[in-house]
């Protein structure tokens, strides 16, 4: 008995020197990032952390709040004001490839991309776990649940302990509407497809119920999320990337690099649904808004919005998942979500 607990004493003394070790170096190493002579490391360390839902915290405790808001306004993006423009987009359904959905790799210095293009936009459209719970459902489930080949995660919600239950802002799901709660939030931009089949980008920020309603009617949303744009020391959301064949214009990184899901829609009509990985077993940091806009462009994208990303980034198609974000532990699912844009 008493060899036992001595080789239990031991196991237990190195596993808390290991922890402690491990601890050190995080500590030096993100000291030295925060005061070390690197100025772009510094950039990338507080933009990041500050997007994150969890680790915000660690910013505050090495750097100064002064240090800390020049670099968030050093690496801003500025305002795109106009809303999209219907008559930009022609749709058609008389294309020989109309049916075609292809997928497409790309690669950036601190991310990997997957961009599924789907050719008729018809098949785009919004799927929810509606009636909403505490707990929403993984992206494959939502998926199974309407019958798509596949799709990408959707709009805000609340993300507290990965329940994903419920969504945040405006849902209209298959010509429904099946959410208004949250619409308090600060810098609301709706992205729906209207019965046009023309993706539309919209700022509802500060507006209320009955006139965002009113909007969903003017512009006959099919379906629709929101996102947020906001730019502060507690929320660093952006949404709108190409508005009417116009980039946004982007301070620095533009945003910290973290995993991002978007999507836009070319000049003849087919959707971009865009998911870069971040955070996980490959060691990539993740995308900046830049890298989304430049991919986008890319592609031929008239209109484009960046919406939930970080760890609720996430690509199925045809049965399997094709880009997740937090690949350590995650992946092949996703965190549980309300809302995903799904492909028929």
């Amino acid at each position: 008995m008493k060899r036992f607990l001595k080789v239990l004493l031991r196991v237990f003394v190195t596993v808390l020197v290991t922890i402690f070790m491990v601890a050190t170096v995080l500590i030096f190493s993100i000291f030295m990032i925060t005061h070390g002579p690197s100025e772009n490391a510094k950039n990338i360390f507080v933009t990041t952390m500050l997007e994150t839902g969890q680790m915000k915290w660690l910013v505050g405790l090495f750097m100064e709040e002064d240090e800390i808001n020049r670099i968030i306004n050093s690496n801003s993006m500025e305002a795109l004001e106009d809303d999209t423009n219907e008559e930009l987009i022609e749709v058609t359904s008389e294309k020989e490839d109309i049916n075609e959905i292809n997928v497409y790799y790309e690669e950036g210095d601190n991310f990997s991309a997957i961009m599924m293009v789907v050719n008729d936009p018809s098949r785009v459209f919004v799927g929810s776990t509606y009636p909403f719970t505490e707990y929403g459902k993984e992206l494959n489930q939502i998926v199974e649940q309407f019958g798509a080949v596949g799709g990408i995660n959707g709009g805000l919600y609340e993300s507290t302990l990965n329940k994903g239950g419920y969504p945040y802002g405006i849902v209209v799901s298959n010509g429904q509407l099946v959410n208004t709660n949250g619409l308090n939030n600060a810098g609301l931009v709706l992205i729906g497809m209207s019965e046009s089949n023309v993706l539309k980008i919209i700022d509802i920020n500060g507006m209320s119920e009955d006139e965002v309603l009113t909007i969903l009617d003017e512009e006959k949303l099919r379906d629709a999320i929101c996102f947020q744009e906001e730019s502060s020391d507690s929320n660093n959301h952006f949404v709108k990337l190409i508005i009417n064949g116009e980039k946004r214009l982007a301070n620095g990184l533009g945003s910290g690099a973290n995993p991002r899901t978007a999507i836009g829609q070319t000049a003849d009509g087919k959707m971009l649904l865009l998911v870069t990985d971040g955070r996980g077993a490959s060691g990539h940091l993740g995308a900046t808004a830049s890298d989304l806009i430049d991919i986008m462009e890319k592609y031929g994208a008239v209109n484009a919005a960046n919406i939930d990303g970080g760890s609720s980034s996430s690509m199925f198609y045809e049965g399997q998942y094709l880009q997740t974000s937090v690949t350590l532990y995650y992946n092949n699912s996703s965190w549980r979500i309300p809302t995903a844009w799904l492909v028929k």
